[in-house]
């Protein structure tokens, strides 16, 4: 069964695989690796533009090692699990220290960098590589979940060691980079979350799902979970040149290390941090909007404060500046955030 599965698995991909993704062209290990990243939690259509937009500012690893980490932060700005990134960053100079500048090929020492968890090893080692090392992201968790039958959440260790095996098992000697992007697409244009198209998969001859009529049922959903509602007032200070005023977040949390809006929880706790920083005369209620995590949603009242008059207090703080909206695409901000700002420069 298994020797078949490949075989299916690429003549379907020679058909009908992705083969003009930018980071096939050329697939090396450094745009292996950025994809995959970007990929995590994210779909194909919209990484390629960030993917390029990434690639054409920091074309090699090292260009990524040397990067300041607001430049780095102000790519991604937009793409989300801002984490990601930092890692990303940091195991880049880790392989200009440790490495020679270049990504290892021993799976170990792929594996203990900042950000790189099995699959994602896996992924470099086979695309860039070609060696035999199987993969397990959520296309793959999918084909295989509804291939072979198996119920349970794929994030429960039990499922979870399942699917490893069948994913090793199945993964073939010789063409595995081809392999590795045939599952992948498979998951992410046939075998899709809902309504698959098992008339199109080369693998709905023996897939039990198919076959008993499982597809919607696996892989088996996570228990619903209602996520909380939070609030808050953002300050919009604006100075009379144009200039807003931003924060760096702390390194807890979310957005953490990011340039933001100041935070209040209400709107008189918004006007006692305003005149800490400005002389201001009044201020404008803009609509309201919700930002929704993984993990809870978050209700933002943004106040503007235009025409301000800035005080100098803020010098002394490395975590505050007065920024022009010119500079504002030279920093990483909150994707929110940085909408909320265009909008009213916009606006005027």
């Amino acid at each position: 069964m298994t020797a078949t599965v490949s075989k299916r698995l690429l003549r379907w991909y020679d058909q009908h695989g992705r083969k003009d993704l930018p980071w096939q062209h050329p697939r090396d290990a450094y745009r292996v690796w950025l994809s995959e990243v970007m990929l995590q939690q994210t779909q194909v259509a919209t990484v390629i533009g960030y993917f390029e937009r990434f690639v054409g500012a920091l074309p090699t690893l090292r260009d990524l090692a040397a990067a300041d980490e607001d430049s780095v932060l102000a790519l991604w700005s937009g793409l989300g699990y801002y984490r990601r990134a930092r890692f990303l960053h940091r195991a880049a100079q880790i392989c200009v220290e440790q490495h020679g500048g270049e990504l290892p090929r021993d799976f170990d020492a792929l594996h203990s960098l900042p950000g790189i968890g099995r699959s994602t090893a896996g992924a470099i080692l086979a695309q860039a590589y070609g060696l035999r090392f199987a993969i397990l992201d959520g296309n793959v968790k999918r084909v295989l979940a509804r291939y072979h039958g198996i119920h349970g959440h794929p994030a429960e260790s039990a499922v979870e060691k399942q699917l490893w095996q069948h994913a090793e098992a199945h993964t073939p000697v010789t063409r595995v980079a081809d392999y590795t992007q045939a599952i992948m697409d498979l998951g992410a244009t046939v075998c899709v979350r809902s309504r698959p198209r098992c008339e199109s998969c080369p693998l709905a001859g023996d897939c039990i799902a198919h076959r008993d009529g499982l597809t919607a049922q696996l892989p088996t959903s996570k228990p619903g979970k209602r996520i909380p509602t939070r609030s808050t007032v953002m300050l919009v200070l604006r100075d009379r040149q144009g200039r807003v005023l931003l924060e760096r977040r702390g390194p807890q949390g979310v957005w953490s290390g990011l340039w933001s809006l100041p935070e209040a929880t209400d709107p008189d706790g918004a006007w006692r941090i305003a005149q800490q920083h400005a002389q201001i005369d009044d201020a404008q209620a803009l609509t309201p909007f919700t930002h929704v995590f993984s993990h809870y949603r978050l209700d933002i009242e943004p106040l503007l404060f235009d025409r301000a008059t800035a005080q100098r207090s803020i010098a002394d703080n490395p975590h505050m500046r007065w920024c022009s909206f010119e500079e504002l695409a030279s920093l990483g901000l909150p994707a929110p955030v940085r909408s909320l700002l265009l909008q009213i420069n916009d606006a005027g």
